[in-house]
């Protein structure tokens, strides 16, 4: 699966480099909770949680590059190695950060996985989680927890941001609402599984064969039966939006959305990794309101952008 991919000669440098097997400095002069979050959608959640009470780091969070080209360095080799809190996705996402923290191991560090706040098996095809509205709400809780257990006497301040946190989420699922009842079984097309948490909360239909998406969400080439299908997706106007993942593209990918544009298929962008400029939540809303914007009047969204 593409999304475990690191280069394993920078991972063993980092660690060597910044000699933290096994100890941890989990003190800092701020007096804050040192967190880390391996997208930056996850430290997004962390801050509106932690607020004055932590200094987070977000491992992934330049929607500009491929997120599965990610190297360590020596730098976040030492951050990790003084976490105390540091929350993932799971699902093979982010599995580069297992060998991190077995190289950085403390005593006392909690790690939260969104794939294990919500129960989900390895099998899940889709790990896309943050899309899900229902994740967020469930893996902010378990922050809330976290960095209760490690600052018991900031337990009504972490309370009071988690259900500042938990009534902000009805930004997010009110435009699902109103998408989904404004364009009932919206059709779309897809490059990758992305968003399709996002597209089954509006009971959109994903026309794309799961098969195609899968292909290019794991690096290998579609069969030509559906690549076949996807063109005639586009050619004979079958969707009413192309959601297409701005931040991991390819020849085949860029011809498919050349196609959309050519048969006057509005592009929505989708991301990995949280676009400069925005929070969590306003992030998903975006999204939503690109989307609405595609079926109500055919606009394009090819970039977010603020």
């Amino acid at each position: 699966m593409r999304y475990g991919r690191i280069i394993g000669a920078a991972l063993t440098l980092a660690l060597l480099g910044a000699g933290l097997a096994g100890c941890s400095t989990n003190t800092q002069a701020s007096g804050k909770i040192v967190a880390v979050g391996a997208e930056n959608q996850y430290a997004d959640v962390i801050r509106s949680i932690g607020g004055s009470q932590v200094k987070v780091t977000a491992i992934l969070s330049n929607p500009n590059t491929d997120p599965h080209s990610f190297e360590a360095s020596p730098k976040l080799a030492s951050t990790l190695g003084s976490a105390q809190l540091v929350v993932r996705n799971g699902l093979g996402y982010d599995d580069w950060l297992t060998k991190l923290l077995k190289g950085t191991k403390t005593s006392d560090r909690t790690v939260i996985s969104a794939q294990q706040v919500r129960h989900l098996p390895d099998s899940t095809k889709n790990p896309h989680l943050w899309y899900d509205p229902a994740t967020m709400p469930a893996v902010a809780t378990r922050i809330a927890a976290g960095l209760t257990k490690i600052r018991p006497a900031k337990k009504a301040y972490f309370a009071k941001n988690l259900a500042t946190f938990t009534r902000s989420m009805s930004r997010y699922t009110d435009a699902l609402a109103t998408l989904k009842a404004a364009h009932p079984g919206l059709a779309v097309a897809a490059t990758e599984p992305v968003a399709n948490y996002l597209l089954d909360a509006v009971g959109a239909d994903i026309k794309t064969p799961w098969s195609l998406q899968a292909a290019i969400m794991n690096g290998t080439d579609p069969s030509a039966q559906d690549s076949a299908t996807q063109e005639r997706l586009f050619t004979s106007r079958e969707v009413n939006a192309f959601v297409y993942n701005e931040q991991v593209t390819s020849s085949l990918t860029t011809k498919y959305r050349k196609l959309a544009v050519a048969h006057g298929i509005p592009i929505v962008a989708v991301y990995e990794t949280m676009p400069a400029g925005y929070g969590y939540v306003d992030w998903m809303v975006a999204e939503v309101h690109a989307l609405q914007k595609a079926a109500d009047s055919g606009t394009s969204t090819q970039k977010l952008a603020r």
